[in-house]
């Protein structure tokens, strides 16, 4: 039974009466070794898996061979009796047919996996990839990294240097909470079938602990919400137009305190330096 192999997965579908759905963005893998390679990032055997999206399950069928625990969790219950014969051999796998969007991870996690390391691995369509991503990382505490592969214009934006044009709210949200590394990419030749786009893997090792710890939170991304909302327009006219309580001058001269140009626009600045602006204006 070969899950990459794109002749066996066309009769597998066929004979369970299913044709691969475009309005779930189901593009399976068809190349074993990018599966081994992806399946390997996770970390060491005593972890336990989480993956969103099994599809037919060869990326499901590789992590139960590395690791402890593997639950897939997968929207589609049409594919129900695919699952139920090509990951019916392993003992160290559940798949549960739910939308992972309506799962409450920090309970699940408890139920599911008490006392447990947990990483995530998925294969996510690109129409859901930041929603669920984000709300993975609303509840980060429960994890020790994810893994996912996404599209590359994604990717480029969640790893963004500062003043370049991928660089955005996204950037700072994600990198808030985890350190971001790309793996690798991968082509559309790859898929069955191919998508209309460059994948990359990338690997989100969570932090134990924020990289800066302004006063508020909340504040510090009110900041951000407001640089990027209008990006091209300077910082203090951007955080000036939400309404706040303060002067256009004092905005000003908060962003030179922290050792920016008044006329600075919100792309130039890093996590800390919002940070660091952030509690000069909270403290006003």
């Amino acid at each position: 039974m070969n899950l990459t192999d794109r002749a066996y997965v066309r009769q597998l579908l066929e004979r369970h009466g299913m044709t691969l759905k475009k309005s779930r963005g189901q593009n399976f893998l068809a190349n074993h070794t990018v599966v081994e390679e992806i399946a390997s990032l996770c970390g060491d055997e005593e972890l336990c898996i989480i993956e969103i999206g099994p599809g037919v399950g060869a990326m499901t069928a590789e992590l139960a061979k590395l690791y402890k625990k593997v639950i897939a969790i997968e929207v589609d219950r049409d594919l129900i009796p695919v699952l139920e014969e090509t990951l019916g051999e392993y003992d160290n796998v559940e798949v549960i047919f739910e939308d992972a969007m309506k799962i409450d991870f920090r309970a699940f996690v408890d139920e599911k996996f008490p006392g447990e390391r947990v990483c995530v691995c998925a294969n996510l369509p690109y129409y859901i990839t930041s929603p669920v991503i984000m709300k993975l990382l609303d509840a980060s505490d429960c994890f020790e990294s994810i893994v996912v592969m996404i599209q590359k214009e994604v990717a480029d934006r969640f790893c963004a240097e500062p003043d370049t044009d991928d660089y955005g709210k996204i950037t700072l949200a994600v990198q808030y909470k985890a350190a971001v590394e790309k793996c690798f990419s991968v082509s559309a030749g790859n898929f069955i079938p191919p998508p209309k786009v460059t994948s990359t893997v990338i690997k989100m090792n969570i932090r134990k602990e924020p990289p800066v710890k302004p006063v508020s939170v909340e504040n510090m991304f009110k900041l951000i919400g407001a640089a990027f909302a209008q990006r091209r327009k300077t910082l203090s006219n951007a955080i000036k137009a939400t309404g706040v309580n303060y002067t256009k001058e004092e905005i000003e001269d908060a962003i030179e305190h922290i050792g920016f140009d008044r006329n600075v626009r919100g792309e130039c600045l890093g996590l800390s330096d919002y940070a660091r602006l952030s509690d000069i204006l909270i403290l006003k």
